[in-house]
C-alpha cells in the first residue's frame, strides 16, 4: 500500500490518474449524453423520463454515482495541481513568450476550460440534480425532470451559461481525450490517427448533442 501512495503522489502518478479519472468521466459522458438525447423523440418527455426514471433509481448507477463524484473532485483537484506546479516551474514569463513554441493553446488552457466546466457543474446539479435527489431522499419520489427542463430551458440566461459550458467540455476534451492515453503509454503509430480521430469526434458530437438540448426546448422544436 505504501508504493501506491508514493506513486500516486509522484508526478507521473498524479498524470496517470489525471488520465484514469478522465477517461472515466468520459465514459460517464456517454451515458449521460444517451440518456439527454432521449427527449429528442419529442414524445412528451415519455421516453426520456424512463431513461431518467432508471438512472434515478438503479442501485448499481447509484453507487456509481459517488465513485462518479469522488472520481470528479480528485480530477479536478490533481489538473489544478499540475497546472500550478507547471506554472511555478516557468516563474519567468518573459522567458516564454512564445507560447506556441512551447505547448499548443489546448494544453495551456486546460486549466481555464476546467475551471469553467466546473462552475458549470455547480449551476446544472443545481437546477437538477440536487433538487430531485433531495426529493428522492425525503419524499420517496422522483421531481419531473423533463417539466423542469421545458421551464428551465425557456430563459436565455440559462441556455447561454449551457452553451458556454459545452463549448468549454468540447475545448478540454480535445485535448485531454488524447493527452490521457498518452499519459497511460497507450499511444503508438499503429493507432495514434485512430485515437486523434476518434478524440475529435467525440469532442464534437457528444457536447454538440449536450448544446442542442437547450436550444431545441427554447426555440419550441421539442414539446
Amino acid at each position: 500500500m505504501n508504493w501506491f501512495v508514493k506513486f500516486i503522489s509522484s508526478s507521473i502518478g498524479k498524470k496517470m490518474m489525471m488520465a484514469l479519472t478522465g477517461l472515466f468521466l468520459i465514459s460517464f459522458l456517454v451515458v449521460h449524453c444517451a440518456i439527454n438525447a432521449l427527449i429528442f423523440y419529442n414524445d412528451g418527455g415519455k421516453t426520456f423520463n424512463i431513461g431518467a426514471h432508471f438512472m434515478g433509481t438503479n442501485p448499481i448507477i447509484r453507487t456509481i454515482e459517488i465513485v462518479l463524484i469522488a472520481g470528479l473532485l480528485w480530477h479536478i483537484g490533481q489538473g489544478l495541481y499540475l497546472w500550478k506546479k507547471n506554472r511555478d516551474a516557468r516563474p519567468v514569463k518573459y522567458l516564454v513568450n512564445k507560447g506556441n513554441a512551447n505547448s499548443t493553446w489546448y494544453s495551456r488552457s486546460m486549466a481555464l476550460m476546467g475551471t469553467i466546466i466546473l462552475l458549470f457543474l455547480v449551476v446544472h446539479t443545481s437546477n437538477f440534480w440536487i433538487p430531485n435527489r433531495t426529493h428522492q431522499f425525503f419524499h420517496g419520489e422522483e421531481l419531473p425532470l423533463y417539466d423542469m427542463m421545458q421551464e428551465k430551458f425557456q430563459q436565455p440566461i440559462e441556455v447561454i451559461i449551457y452553451l458556454i459550458g459545452c463549448f468549454a467540455l468540447y475545448w478540454h476534451l480535445l485535448h485531454g481525450f488524447k493527452s490521457a492515453f498518452q499519459s497511460l503509454g497507450l499511444n503508438h503509430v499503429k493507432y495514434n490517427g485512430l485515437i486523434t480521430f476518434s478524440g475529435v469526434a467525440f469532442s464534437i458530437v457528444v457536447p454538440f448533442v449536450l448544446a442542442m438540448m437547450p436550444v431545441a426546448i427554447y426555440f419550441r422544436w421539442i414539446t
